[in-house]
């Protein structure tokens, strides 16, 4: 009996809806984490945007794949799909490793939380300091805005690499 309840599409079902429900717990435990980081270092609503993006994303990808050994998707049939497309994305990704690398950095800024939107930074690199206030910090870079008015772009990866000065 146990084995026909296994076998059975209602079994599929309600495990499904077990995962969906999970995947609902560990999305709503991510957002009140973000938030309460948001909160302790009084970030910015886009700051945490971000952050929820990024932990939505890879809970879509689990949740796909959580799915897709549920129903028994045949991976024979995707294999060539799946194939192709990993080809594709990891040419782009070994061209433009920095991408994911700025990625990642955004999250351990947002994390970490060394500067937060609004506040005067000085980057220190040697001759090519950089010294203005954080008018946004995306998935890839942080704009700072100069007081001669230039917005630049500053890369995430490269940004945490080095020093952050304060400035009052």
């Amino acid at each position: 009996m146990l084995a026909k309840l296994v076998e059975s599409k209602y079994f599929e079902i309600v495990i499904s809806i077990v995962i969906f429900v999970l995947i609902s717990l560990i999305r709503a435990f991510f957002r009140s984490l973000i938030k309460k980081q948001a909160r302790k270092y009084d970030l910015d609503l886009r700051q945490r945007k971000y952050a929820n993006k990024f932990f939505n994303f890879v809970l879509a990808i689990v949740l796909f794949v959580c799915l897709g050994i549920i129903w028994d998707v045949s991976v024979k049939g995707l294999s060539i799909y799946f194939a192709s497309i990993f080809t594709i994305i990891g040419v782009a990704l070994f061209a433009n490793w920095s991408i994911l690398s700025n990625i990642t950095s955004s999250v351990i800024l947002f994390f970490n939380s060394p500067f937060k939107i609004g506040s005067k930074i000085k980057i220190i690199d040697k001759e090519d300091s950089i010294e203005g206030t954080v008018m946004d910090i995306t998935f890839f870079s942080i704009q700072i805005k100069t007081a001669e008015g230039d917005t630049i772009s500053y890369p995430n990866n490269i940004a945490i690499q080095k020093p952050i000065k304060h400035l009052k």
